[in-house]
């Protein structure tokens, strides 16, 4: 199971208005384990980023003025994530700045859905927790992931946190790294019972509670 967790950065808001991609951060898992294999460029978007949008990203004009632009990077990116389920926290944004990328180049990739699955991990928060806050940085407090090194947003840096996230919202660890190895020519020892009578050990008083009460902390 080959997935994608991805994020953007953008000149602002809304493609309608004209805003542009400048930022694509993607990290790679397979069967739930981060690869260590990325995807990261800045776009030139041939147009000025919103102060507004700077004072988030801290991404300027200024920077972006000799970085390629999304023509040159379309066909690398196509192929990272071809295929894959794209994880992205509020997936309409992200999803529609690339859509509207690949339609001003009259690219069949305008519907992105059509070459990738998409999920969308603010739709799977809310579900989980209404009536909460649910952005990256609620997220990770309520998970208890350290994001302390985010001081701003970048794409790359919010899809390696985003990436984590995922993993523990369905499900956490589930590789521990450990292997049984299995020895062909070693013996087989096998216990006799017949005639053993094996206590049974009921849990205390406090433990039912210790347990009650982490049962509860998973709940929340």
């Amino acid at each position: 199971m080959r997935q994608v967790v991805l994020d953007t950065e953008t000149t602002g808001l809304s493609p309608q208005t004209g805003d542009r991609l400048i930022e694509i951060g993607c990290v790679e898992m397979i069967d739930r384990k981060l690869t260590g294999n990325t995807f990261h460029r800045y776009i030139n978007p041939m147009r000025d980023v919103n102060p507004g949008a700077f004072k988030v990203h801290g991404i300027s004009t200024e920077f972006l003025q000799d970085k390629p632009l999304f023509k040159e990077v379309k066909e690398e990116l196509k192929d990272f994530i071809e295929g894959a389920e794209l994880i992205i926290h509020n997936a309409p944004f992200d999803v529609g700045f690339l859509e509207f990328e690949f339609k001003l180049l009259d690219d069949p990739w305008e519907n992105l859905e059509e070459f990738c699955h998409i999920t969308d991990t603010l739709m799977m928060a809310r579900q989980m927790h209404p009536g909460q806050k649910n952005n990256l940085d609620a997220l990770c407090k309520r998970y208890e992931i350290n994001n302390a090194h985010r001081t701003k947003h970048g794409a790359l840096l919010d899809a390696e946190i985003l990436a984590e996230l995922y993993l523990v919202m369905t499900g956490g660890q589930t590789d521990m790294g450990l292997e049984i190895q299995q020895d062909e020519a070693s013996p087989v020892f096998k216990l006799n019972t017949k005639g053993i009578e094996l206590p049974i050990l009921y849990a205390t008083l406090e433990e039912n509670q210790a347990h009650e009460a982490y049962l509860e902390k998973i709940n929340k």
